[in-house]
C-alpha cells in the first residue's frame, strides 16, 4: 500500500510531496555518481567503498557547514538553483585544506512547505557543486516543519567526508619566515558577511534588479554568485608542490582565517597593494561606510583561499593554478612574530 496520511496532511505535512521531491532529484544526484558509490536514494544510509588505492595511512577529514542568511537573497530573488554550490563549497574548500580529497556529501534541507520543484532546484545546486569538488552526493534528508519555518523559506546545510594518506596531512609547523603566500581569488562575496550585507543594502526593501556597471551584472546577481569550489585545482597542486599550509578565506576574513594555518611566532605579512579586491567590495565599503579593517576582518575581498609555500616554488605555483583556470598571485611573505597577520 502507498505511503500516505490526510491527518498529517492536514496537520501541514505533505508526506507525498516529499516522494515527488525525491523522484524529481534523482537526475540530478545521478551527475554526481562516483565508482565508490555502493546505494541509491531511499535507503537508511549511504554506502561508499573506499578506494585505498596507492594510500597506506588512510585518514577520514570530515567538514560541515550551511549556507547562512545569503539564503534570504535566494527566496528574495526567487532562485534556488545555486545555494546549493554555496553548501557544498562550504565543506570541501574547508576538507581541501588538510590536503584531503573529499568523497561524499549529504545535504539536509528543512523546509516551511514541501514544493517538490522548489526542493529539485536547491539539490540540482548541491549536485553542480559535488560535480565541480568531485564527489559523490550519497543522501540526504528533506524535513518538512510548518510552524517552525515560513511556507516559502528554508535553511540548508551539509556535510562531507574525505581522506588523506596520513604521511601527507599538511602540516603547518614547516612554514617559516621568507615563504611565500599565495592568493587564489574568489567569485565574489561567497557565503559569510551576509547578515551586515544585508544590513548595507537594506536588501528586503532593494531594488536587487539594479545594475552596477562596476559590478557588470545586477546587485542580486552579484549578491548570490555561488562560492568557488577549489578542490580540483588545489588536488593538481598539492600532485607537483610541496604545500605548506592552506586557509579558506570564510567569516572573520583575512585576521581569522589566515592564522589557523600558521605556527605560533609566524606572521603573515599581506602586501595590500596586491589583493585584487573585487568591485563588489568596494561597493559594500562605500555604501556602508565600512573601515578597511573591518572589511578585512569579515569578508574574503577577492581572495576565496590562500596558500603558502617556499618562496622558490612560488612561480611554480602561481603557474599550476593558472593552468587550472585559477586567478593566483603572490599577495604576501611570511615573517617572525605573533601578530597572525598584518596587512600593509
Amino acid at each position: 500500500m502507498k505511503s500516505f496520511s490526510d491527518s498529517y496532511k492536514e496537520a501541514g505535512v505533505d508526506v507525498t510531496a516529499g516522494y515527488k521531491a525525491v523522484e524529481l532529484m534523482k537526475s540530478h544526484v545521478a551527475r554526481t555518481m562516483t565508482s565508490g558509490v555502493l546505494s541509491g536514494l531511499g535507503g537508511f544510509g549511504g554506502l561508499f567503498e573506499l578506494d585505498l588505492t596507492g594510500i597506506t595511512k588512510p585518514v577520514l577529514v570530515s567538514g560541515t557547514d550551511g549556507v547562512g542568511t545569503k539564503l534570504k537573497l535566494a527566496f528574495l530573488m526567487d532562485k534556488h538553483d545555486t545555494v546549493g554550490i554555496d553548501c557544498v563549497a562550504m565543506c570541501v574548500n574547508d576538507i581541501i585544506c588538510c590536503g584531503a580529497k573529499p568523497l561524499f556529501f549529504l545535504d539536509y534541507v528543512a523546509v516551511g512547505k514541501n514544493f517538490p520543484e522548489k526542493v529539485a532546484k536547491i539539490v540540482s545546486g548541491i549536485a553542480e557543486g559535488c560535480v565541480q569538488a568531485g564527489c559523490s552526493l550519497v543522501g540526504g534528508e528533506t524535513a518538512e516543519m510548518p510552524g517552525f519555518y515560513p511556507v516559502n523559506e528554508y535553511d540548508l546545510a551539509g556535510f562531507s567526508v574525505g581522506v588523506v594518506d596520513k604521511d601527507k596531512i599538511l602540516d603547518p609547523t614547516t612554514q617559516k619566515a621568507g615563504d611565500v603566500v599565495i592568493a587564489i581569488s574568489s567569485s565574489g562575496v561567497h557565503s559569510n558577511g551576509f547578515s551586515l550585507v544585508r544590513k548595507v543594502f537594506d536588501v528586503e526593501s532593494a531594488d536587487l534588479a539594479k545594475t552596477y556597471d562596476e559590478l557588470g551584472m545586477t546587485l542580486g546577481e552579484a549578491l548570490l554568485t555561488p562560492t568557488r569550489i577549489y578542490v580540483k585545482p588545489i588536488l593538481e597542486l598539492l600532485s607537483k608542490v610541496k604545500v605548506k599550509s592552506i586557509s579558506h578565506i570564510t567569516g572573520g576574513g583575512f585576521y581569522e582565517n589566515i592564522p589557523r594555518s600558521l605556527p605560533e611566532n609566524i606572521t603573515a605579512k599581506i602586501d595590500r597593494n596586491s589583493v585584487k579586491i573585487l568591485p563588489i567590495f568596494d561597493l559594500i565599503a562605500k555604501k556602508g561606510n565600512i573601515p578597511e579593517r573591518d572589511m578585512f576582518n569579515t569578508f574574503n575581498m577577492g581572495v576565496g583561499m590562500c596558500v603558502v609555500v617556499d618562496k622558490n616554488d612560488a612561480q611554480k605555483t602561481v603557474d599550476i593554478l593558472t593552468s587550472c583556470g585559477e586567478t593566483a598571485y603572490i599577495m604576501g611573505e611570511l615573517i617572525e612574530g605573533s601578530d597572525g597577520v598584518t596587512i600593509c
